[in-house]
């Protein structure tokens, strides 16, 4: 049977490769879907594309032997992996989708994001995503060494883990009026995004809203085909 996949907030690291191996099986099960979506954060840091780093290379082949094998493979970025672009997309054999983007899921409209933007509560965060996803800063970023842009990386990482545990739950979750905004103003009555690590089927007056799981203990991954959407997991 026919069916599509989905999954983001996957945060490969180095240092966790239990998460690297479980990707590899979840690829290697799944070589005849029709589609694999990955909806940002794939990678805990991305560097740029031109990073040469172990783990680039592993995740590279990893994703290059899955799209070759026959599915459709689309990429978006995340608020980990913002700098991942074109470059990197070719040598996997994928697309890289803009955020938001609408696909039309077995006769379904439905808008993927990745999550982030639908948190305005927190203003904070906007400010700097404003500002991360700007093509002259992140031109200028891409300027400095590789050593460079990994040391800023880990800088990133420390500051933002800082800054999340001194703010409120819900106003690191998205906001119900921007929910409700775009999905309007995309004329769609189904929306599926990362980012919040609070996977879960949310109903309201806008349309079904699912949101994935990030991968630590459990891997979350929705499976779509012709006749319903699912929220899977399973263990890590």
């Amino acid at each position: 049977m026919s069916y599509t996949l989905f999954i983001s907030d996957l945060h490969l690291d180095a240092a966790r490769p239990a998460i690297t191996q479980a990707l590899a099986v979840f690829l290697d099960q799944n070589k005849l879907c029709d589609s694999l979506f990955i909806l940002g954060d794939l990678f805990e840091a991305w560097v740029g594309d031109d990073d040469d780093c172990d783990l680039a290379l592993e995740i590279t082949k990893l994703l290059s032997d899955f799209s070759s094998s026959g599915p459709g493979l689309y990429l978006m970025q995340g608020n980990r992996d913002f700098l991942l672009g074109e470059r990197f997309c070719t040598a996997v054999g994928a697309q890289l989708l803009p955020d938001p983007t609408v696909i039309d899921l077995y006769g379904k409209p439905t808008l993927l994001m990745h999550g982030d933007s639908l948190c305005t509560d927190d203003v904070d965060y906007q400010a700097f995503r404003k500002t991360a996803r700007d093509p002259k800063w992140q031109a200028d970023l891409l300027n400095h060494s590789l050593d460079e842009r990994r040391a800023l990386a880990k800088q990133l990482r420390s500051i933002s883990k800082e800054s999340s545990s001194n703010k409120a739950e819900d106003i690191m979750d998205v906001t119900t009026h921007e929910v409700h905004r775009m999905m309007t103003e995309q004329g769609v009555k189904q929306l599926i995004h990362g980012h919040t690590h609070r996977p879960a089927r949310h109903e309201a007056s806008s349309g079904t809203r699912w949101v994935l799981g990030d991968w630590d203990q459990r891997g979350w991954f929705i499976r779509a085909d012709k006749t319903e959407v699912e929220l899977e997991n399973f263990n890590i």
